[in-house]
């Protein structure tokens, strides 16, 4: 006879276990303490099979017989609905396992051996600021090039759009990483380009503004009201003119202010060789101010949030976004109006190159290239500052360099 809520509700428990059968396989066991377990009773390649499919009331008479409909028609297409469940359940498991951002970390830590600290340190933030918000949680076999065009575009919003390009690139290697360990099947990224999908613009290597404008931009960072550490990172790296990752990574330990160098290791360095940075009188000013805030930190520039990290990246493009520079202006700007400037002033173009550390050097004359015409490099960037200040103040006069 079948079962009615009335004479599930009005069973009492028993000594032993017993069971109330609906029909058709669908069978309700009672416990000695009272509670009712939905159980299915099926066959399966000549073996005898229960399958849970609930507890009552939590699960009701309409919902147990729904559940077991369901088993029944799987069995009829000749699968096991037991197994089929199992397989499920692994399947959901697998697939919070293999998100994009779990495969993104062994990807990272298979991609990092050969690279710089500072760059896989840069990379790894890029994803965690950009790209696992956007897909992040996702099954990476599940996602589609839709997702990445929108997480494009939500980047290019804020005038990023070399980061936008390159977070699109670093996708398409987790990706390929993926597919290579049997995690997904397709290369989303593949299907599109940047050019399908970002505004268009006269290329140029980053933002920056025209030589013209330096003045302008270097009144708003003085009286910048945002924080002072992040002002004073804005200020020396446009005195320095090193690589974002390079200044927001600096510790108090590769410094010797009496000295008047900055020494970076190559550890941190792109060209994964040692860069020395003669300091003027106005950063080391500017350094000795920043100690009495930060000189507690191994870091000169800590993160907010996590002392032990280094400031974003982000922090400085958002300060410039914020004196209203989006799109015209991020800190590797600085880079290249001192590259121009000091060629246009008749500085001498072997000096420049290795301020920037832009000479590709085998591991043999590292060692002794980065120390090159260290003299009249200190001389240049003593130079440099007091154009900065010029433009500040309003009296600019051109810079002089002597060719060699």
């Amino acid at each position: 006879m079948a079962l009615s809520d009335i004479a599930i509700k009005s069973t009492k428990p028993r000594e032993s276990a017993f069971k109330l059968t609906d029909g058709r396989g669908l069978q309700l066991h009672v416990t000695p303490l009272g509670s009712k377990l939905w159980r299915w009773a099926y066959r399966f390649d000549g073996k005898q099979k229960l399958m849970a499919l609930g507890v009552y009331p939590d699960v009701s008479l309409a919902q147990a017989r729904d559940k077991a409909d369901l088993a029944r028609k799987l069995l009829a297409t000749g699968a096991d609905p037991m197994a089929a469940r199992k397989f499920e359940k692994i399947a959901r498991r697998l697939a919070i396992e293999d998100t994009f951002a779990a495969v993104a970390k062994k990807w990272w830590e298979s991609w990092k051996a050969a690279r710089s600290d500072s760059h896989t340190v840069y990379v790894w933030r890029r994803l965690e600021a950009d790209v696992f918000p956007a897909i992040g949680t996702r099954p990476i076999a599940e996602i589609e090039a839709l997702e990445l065009v929108a997480m494009m575009k939500a980047i290019e919003k804020r005038g990023a759009l070399d980061i936008a390009k390159r977070s699109l690139q670093t996708c398409s290697q987790i990706f390929r990483y993926a597919i290579a360990h049997g995690v997904a099947k397709r290369n989303p990224a593949i299907e599109i380009r940047p050019s399908d999908v970002l505004a268009s613009r006269k290329k140029q290597n980053y933002a920056r503004v025209d030589n013209k404008d330096l003045p302008e931009l270097l009144r708003k960072i003085e009286v910048y009201i945002g924080s002072t550490i992040t002002r004073v990172a804005i200020k020396l790296m446009a005195m320095t003119f090193v690589r974002t990752s390079e200044l927001i990574g600096a510790r108090w330990e590769e410094f010797d202010l009496d000295g008047a160098r900055w020494d970076i290791p190559a550890s941190r360095m792109k060209m994964k060789t040692p860069h020395i940075v003669p300091l003027s009188t106005q950063a080391i000013t500017l350094l000795r101010s920043l100690h009495t805030l930060t000189g507690h930190s191994a870091l000169l520039f800590p993160g907010e949030r996590d002392h032990q990290k280094s400031m974003s990246n982000n922090t400085i493009l958002g300060a410039l976004d914020r004196m209203g520079y989006a799109g015209r202006m991020t800190g590797h700007g600085f880079r290249g109006i001192a590259s121009t400037l000091l060629h246009e002033q008749g500085w001498p173009h072997e000096h420049i190159e290795l301020q920037l550390a832009h000479q590709e050097r085998n591991q043999v004359s590292a060692s002794y290239n980065h120390a090159l015409y260290l003299q009249p490099r200190a001389k240049m960037m003593q130079a440099w500052s007091n154009y900065l200040d010029a433009c500040v103040s309003g009296n600019v006069v051109p810079l002089t360099g002597k060719r060699a």
